[in-house]
Parts: structure tokens; C-alpha cells; sequence
């Protein structure tokens, strides 16, 4: 790759630092002199690594209430990505679970786009945010008319993209599904030295995850009122008030909490409870990365990194997304011997260093034309 190259980060949004914002960090580390461009940047979200760059920002950053009601602003976001000017730009590296891959590249320039899903508003997760329950009836009229208009252009503008990185064998599949395009499957970073291995247990589940509808941290609540057991809850979201409104005296809401502060929590937990369904899920590896077990709906990124049926296992499944199902599966953790340090040296398979070989790798394998 010449040295001189253009480059351009492009990557849906900057409001926090979850599993997507890693990935874009090892790219910020790699190309320190790209510029980053995103619909809109809460500045100061995100890490210190990232901001350093040069931002720039589409008109969605000038509207109201973009700092927390950004999603709001869905049926604009495809407008949004291609009011921003790529043309200067020899390469493009976008990093999207919404619209950013449709970052328009230049004639004679490479785009390679690190996929975490095709846009889960209106695919797999549409009944999650718009179903029934979900959303006020105005807002699933509107979006019954505007969800067909934005697959429409979710398939059109993969086109723009020259070839694809899926964060998991779950994710490549809908590519192919979706997209009909193949996808090298490069799992995302877990910085696993920031845990160390854990033997005590303090008496509480844990549970860390925005709160969120498809997240599904209602059914640990219920579990945990329901079983006596004590429950961590680390996030926050617009499910707040609903989740605090289900839970009993057992559960306890800490917000998001730092680094140091999270490492903590996971080393003193009894185990994880993971009852989404993920693309791939970087917080059942950092809870492993701390030698705990992970109690995971059997589905999604979870059947990738999550095992039970070894002699070394490193959680336990439950296999539909019901209450009772879950408090089968707390039981049944009772009842099994783990090896926090096998758990570990499972999740150091995904670290930090493996990721960043392996995109680098990639990137210098389709640029090399450049």
C-alpha cells in the first residue's frame, strides 16, 4: 500500500464506546492521518485514540436533538451518508451496522467495509424496534411505508462496497442472504489484558448491555426476581424506567461504569447472563477474558464464542428466550465445574492483537493494486 494514500474512516456514529467503536479504533491506530467522517459525533464519547482525528460530520449533526435521539433521524440517514464528499479519498474504509457502507468512492477508489450487519432496523430486528408493543401507531404506520424504501436502498448501495468483512460466520450469512456478496469472516477485538482471571464470587449474575429491546434484559430481571438471586445490571438506555419498573430489590442498575471499574464487576460476578441475540457479542468474551462463565441464549454470535459441550467449557446455553428457560440454565450452572483459566485461555483466541493482524492483513491484501 503506498504510503501516500487518501484515507478515509467512515463509520455510522460517534456517541459511545461499544463493540463497533472498538473496531474503529484499531482502524484509528492503524491510520493515524485518516480522516473520519460520521453522521454525528457527541463529542468526547468516545476514546481519546479516535477523537484526535480529523471529524467531519452530516447535516444530522446539526439537528435537534441528535445527541440522544439521533435514531429518530432513521429515514434520513441514507441521505445523510451521501451528502458527505468521498471523491478526494484513494481509499475508504467504512466500519457499519447501519449506513456507512454506502459511502460513495471515488472512480479508480477501493472501498472495503467492515460489516457488524446489514442495517438491523429494518432486517432482522425490524419487530424489535417497530413491532407491536414496540412503537405507537403512528410510528409503525410511517415505518411500514419507509422500511421497504430503506432495503431498497440497504441492497443498492452494497454495491458500492468492493468487498466485504463480517464480524462473525452469523453476520456473513445475512451478507449473502441480503446482499448476495460473500464476506471474509474477521472476528472483533476483545482487549482480554485489561481482565485478569477471577476465582472469588461475590453472589451476584451480571449483566452488561445498552438497554434496548432486542437486548432482552427484561428475561434476566424476571429470572433473578423470580430465583432470589442478586443481578448487576451495567448500561443504560431508553428501556431505563420499563427495566426498573420489572425489577425487585435483587437487581441493582449501576449505569455504564469505567474500564477499571467494569473489570471489577466481572471479576466478581458468578457469571454473565448473555440473553440476546447478537451479530457476535464482545461482552461474553471480556466476561471470559475474566475466567467467568456466560449464561447465553443459544443463538446468533453467541454459538461462536460461547462453548458447552467440551471438556473445558465456558458457559451454558438455554434455548428459547423465556424466563423459564433462563432459570433452568442458572441451575444447571450450579450444578457444573468451570476452569476460569481455561475460560481465559479460550477467549484469548479473540484478542485485540489477533484482530488488528488479521484486518491489517486484509486491508494490505485488497489495496495492494493501490
Amino acid at each position: 500500500m503506498r504510503s501516500n494514500l487518501n484515507i478515509a474512516l467512515v463509520h455510522d456514529w460517534l456517541t459511545g464506546m461499544r463493540g463497533g467503536e472498538k473496531v474503529l479504533e484499531v482502524l484509528c491506530e492503524l491510520f493515524p492521518n485518516a480522516t473520519l467522517l460520521t453522521l454525528l459525533h457527541n463529542k468526547g464519547s468516545v476514546s481519546p485514540t479516535i477523537e484526535r482525528h480529523r471529524i467531519l460530520t452530516s447535516f444530522v449533526d446539526r439537528l435537534p436533538m441528535k445527541s440522544k435521539r439521533y435514531r429518530n433521524y432513521l429515514p434520513l440517514f441514507p441521505a445523510a451518508i451521501e451528502s458527505l464528499d468521498f471523491s478526494s479519498y484513494d481509499l475508504i474504509l467504512s466500519t457499519s451496522h447501519a449506513v456507512a457502507k454506502g459511502a460513495r468512492p471515488a472512480p479508480g477508489a477501493l472501498h472495503l467495509c467492515y460489516c457488524h450487519t446489514p442495517m438491523r432496523y429494518v432486517w432482522e430486528l425490524y419487530d424489535e424496534y417497530f413491532g407491536p408493543g414496540k412503537a405507537g401507531l403512528l410510528t409503525r404506520a410511517a415505518m411500514s411505508v419507509i422500511a421497504p424504501r430503506l432495503r431498497m436502498w440497504d441492497v443498492r448501495s452494497s454495491d458500492r462496497v468492493h468487498h466485504f468483512v463480517a464480524n462473525s460466520r452469523n453476520v456473513a450469512g445475512r451478507i449473502r442472504q441480503y446482499y448476495r456478496r460473500p464476506a471474509e469472516v474477521i472476528y472483533p477485538p476483545v482487549s482480554t489484558t485489561q481482565f485478569t482471571v477471577s476465582e472469588k464470587d461475590d453472589g451476584y449474575y451480571l449483566v452488561v448491555s445498552a438497554l434496548v429491546p432486542y437486548k432482552r434484559v427484561d428475561l434476566a430481571i424476571l429470572a433473578a426476581r423470580e430465583l432470589g438471586e442478586r443481578l448487576v445490571i451495567v448500561g443504560t438506555g431508553p428501556e431505563t424506567q420499563k427495566l426498573k419498573a420489572l425489577a425487585g430489590r435483587e437487581t441493582e442498575f449501576l449505569g455504564w461504569k469505567s474500564d477499571d471499574e467494569l473489570s471489577r464487576l466481572y471479576a466478581g460476578c458468578r457469571a454473565l447472563i448473555f440473553p440476546g441475540i447478537e451479530d457476535f457479542g464482545i461482552v461474553p468474551l471480556e466476561a471470559m477474558a475474566s475466567g467467568k462463565p456466560v449464561l447465553a441464549f443459544g443463538a446468533g454470535g453467541a454459538l461462536e464464542t460461547v462453548v458447552e459441550d467440551s471438556d473445558y467449557p465456558t458457559g451454558i446455553f438455554f434455548g428459547q428466550q423465556t424466563v423459564a428457560a433462563l432459570k433452568e440454565a442458572v441451575r444447571k450452572l450450579s450444578k457444573r465445574r468451570f476452569d476460569p483459566h481455561q475460560i481465559r485461555r479460550h477467549a484469548e483466541k479473540f484478542d485485540r492483537s489477533v484482530f488488528k493482524e488479521n484486518i491489517n492483513r486484509f486491508i494490505e491484501e485488497k489495496s495492494a493494486r493501490l
